[in-house]
């Protein structure tokens, strides 16, 4: 028969984990954001009054063409802007604090690497900035799980664009984080490259990493999302199941979101 005390510290355990399962991993609460060209020039409202919430372990696509502001939500959630109003947070902690910088791992939409540095130096590096404990386990882990051990001693100015995509997710995931926000992970790459690294994201995904990330291409997301968010013109149009949201009567994997947009749009047009 189990202690007492091994009772009550299960009982204690369950309820903390239900407890952390309610608390969206990401949300968003009437977030609006606007930016002026020049100190003359009006305001432009980038994103209106979004509110979302992403649960823990879901993969979530954040999809939209050039300019409806993916990238503006996503700076939102790793703290980089404020909104002008709204609130967001990361697993309850307000976005840019360190409580939620904490827990975020992040792949800008167009990384900057030190070109001069080998992919090996680059992660110890990063490691070392993160307050990764055991530097040479974690790196050697990660060239792993990116497939880039032979590439390691390599200067970065010898990567193809697909070996900088993953060298730079191998990047965001050196804390282990409990979220993976990813700008455009995919755009630019060529089919071998989209399978390396969608290859890596649902390997997160298996470990209950919460993975946010833009795109604007529908086969990409279709294979890798437990949910999407439509987003046109700083406003969220409608989230859900993708194939429930975009597959009326189309033959999705033959057309990009734009193509699509362009439909819904000429639909209202009408």
């Amino acid at each position: 028969m189990p202690s007492h005390r091994t009772v009550t510290y299960l009982y204690i355990s369950i309820k903390m984990y239900i407890l952390l399962r309610m608390i969206p991993a990401i949300s968003f609460q009437n977030i609006t954001r606007s930016f002026r060209d020049h100190f003359w020039t009006r305001k432009k409202t980038v994103i209106r009054d979004i509110s979302l919430e992403i649960q823990p372990g879901e993969v979530f696509g954040f999809l939209g063409p050039n300019g409806a502001g993916k990238t503006t939500t996503i700076k939102i959630i790793t703290g980089l802007i404020r909104p002008d109003s709204g609130h967001a947070a990361v697993f309850g902690a307000a976005a840019g604090t360190m409580a939620a910088k904490e827990k975020i791992g992040f792949l800008p939409e167009a990384p900057y690497f030190y070109d001069y540095l080998t992919g090996d130096e680059f992660l110890k590096i990063h490691a070392r900035l993160t307050g990764v404990q055991d530097i040479t386990r974690r790196v050697d882990e990660l060239f792993s799980k990116v497939d880039l051990q032979n590439a390691r001693k390599q200067r970065l100015s010898m990567y193809s664009r697909g070996m900088l995509q993953r060298i730079g997710i191998a990047q965001a995931l050196l804390g282990d984080p409990e979220v993976l926000v990813l700008d455009e992970p995919l755009s630019g790459l060529d089919p071998i490259g989209r399978k390396e690294i969608k290859d890596i994201i649902l390997q997160e995904k298996t470990k209950g990493t919460t993975i946010f990330f833009s795109s604007h291409i529908l086969p990409d997301a279709e294979a890798i999302c437990d949910r999407v968010g439509i987003i046109i013109s700083g406003e969220i149009l409608e989230t859900g199941d993708l194939d429930t949201l975009l597959k009326k009567g189309i033959e999705a994997d033959r057309m990009t979101l734009e193509d699509w947009f362009y439909r819904q749009i000429k639909d209202r047009q009408k």
